[in-house]
């Protein structure tokens, strides 16, 4: 079985094309990620609705609902493997992702809305859930990104009696209006991941739905790399959520499922 090895802005994932494949995905998810030490597994399917479905796990075999910076990673698969145009449609488990190729490594997603968002879900943390069921985000700003400093804070949160499904924490820092830095600690992973997608996106709809992104978008840097998230709204509500970046296959392997 051909599975190639992905990064999304850093975030690296094990992809491969599962349709009409009778596998134990989570078990397959362990066993593949284990091999790059990658953050998630992604297997593509058949979809009634989409161009393809997104069966995602993460590397410790649990599922997850989607993966913003891993929908970009399976649009460029999907395309580069000549199963989509340059536009496609993904059946997740929080609803359909719309995807673009904009260039020969840049794609886009329009992530899932919101259905969650709590400014104050915790004193001082926001909580934001992407798309029903929703990907789980807590986000709090600080004065620094300093990761063994904040680590026990967020193995903390990560599992805090105030997100009920667990939580995704990403800490952030403005050096601007509308860019920044933000660091990720992922569930599943139990650890920082290089770069979150969906977490960017849900640091982007706080600081909108705080009247603090007046041109409706935001760049923020990660350890792997730089993400832009643009947002639209219309009458004070948030119509659209845009998650751009660079997408790299870092090797094609021939594995055994």
């Amino acid at each position: 079985m051909e599975c190639w090895h992905m990064s999304g802005a850093g975030n690296t994932f094990m992809v491969f094309d599962g349709r009409d494949l009778k596998l134990d995905l989570s078990e397959t998810a362990k066993k593949l990620c284990a091999l790059k030490n990658a953050d998630g597994c992604m297997a593509l399917d058949h979809s009634e609705c989409g161009d393809f479905r997104l069966h995602f796990y993460n590397r410790d075999g649990s599922r997850g609902e989607m993966c913003g910076n891993g929908s970009r990673c399976v649009c460029r698969f999907a395309h580069d493997h000549g199963m989509t145009a340059d536009s496609m449609v993904i059946q997740t488990d929080s609803g359909l992702v719309l995807g673009w190729r904009l260039g020969e490594t840049e794609y886009r997603v329009a992530l899932n809305l919101p259905s969650v968002l709590e400014l104050n879900r915790k004193p001082g943390c926001a909580y934001v859930e992407l798309g029903a069921p929703g990907v789980p985000h807590a986000v709090l700003p600080m004065e620094t990104l300093d990761m063994e400093a904040l680590r026990p804070m967020a193995k903390a949160l990560r599992q805090d009696a105030a997100f009920p499904k667990g939580a995704n924490v990403n800490f952030y820092a403005l050096d601007g209006k509308d860019y920044g830095r933000i660091l990720t600690y992922e569930r599943g992973v139990e650890d920082y991941t290089a770069a979150c997608g969906t977490g960017a996106a849900s640091v982007a709809a706080v600081l909108w739905a705080q009247g603090m992104l007046p041109e409706k978008r935001l760049r923020l840097t990660s350890q792997g790399g730089s993400l832009t998230v643009q947002l639209e709204e219309k009458e004070r509500t948030l119509t659209g959520l845009y998650l751009d970046g660079p997408t790299e296959a870092l090797e094609i392997l021939d594995v055994t499922p």
